[in-house]
């Protein structure tokens, strides 16, 4: 008897996001050599962060993630992310077109959800969060909060961190 063959896409591997959009949170202490991490160390920690089985579903959802912020961090913010990234993370950052006018948060993660494969908007903003929020311990708090600055409102929630707002 043979069995059907099916395809397994990295979808499927994906944890289900819980309906609150809250994802179980492993508090890591505060890494003193930010910038200094592998890629090796980055793609566990997004497998850790995100609970991805393998480190290939880990390293998938990282590049995605990180080409598609490569196209919307500019200048020095831009500059000092690939320096303090793994060579592999930082070479995805840097060969980015810088997009003209960087997309807000809600447009973003629609913008990974329609170019990954089996992805829904859902799933590409757990799969963007796990990514983007262990970049302040891979690359300090102090680039992120620059990187942020620059970005439209809404990002900070992708990053890990609540979304302040001014006061009016």
């Amino acid at each position: 008897m043979s069995t059907p063959n099916t395809t397994t896409t990295l979808a499927d591997a994906r944890p289900e996001p819980s309906p609150t959009g809250d994802r179980p949170h492993t508090p890591r202490a505060r890494d003193p050599r930010a910038g200094n991490w592998t890629w090796e160390q980055l793609l566990d920690a997004v497998r850790q962060s995100g609970g991805y089985e393998t480190v290939k579903d880990a390293e998938s959802v990282t590049r995605v993630a990180l080409s598609a912020l490569g196209g919307h961090v500019t200048g020095d913010e831009r500059v000092d992310l690939a320096r303090r990234l793994p060579e592999r993370a930082a070479r995805l950052v840097a060969s980015q077109i810088p997009v003209t006018s960087p997309l807000v948060a809600a447009d973003f993660v629609d913008y990974v959800a329609a170019r990954t494969e089996g992805a829904t908007p859902a799933t590409a903003r757990w799969d963007l969060s796990s990514v983007l929020s262990v970049l302040p311990e891979a690359v300090g708090d102090d680039l992120v909060d620059r990187i942020l600055a620059q970005l439209p409102q809404g990002y900070a929630l992708l990053f890990g961190r609540p979304q302040l707002v001014q006061a009016a």
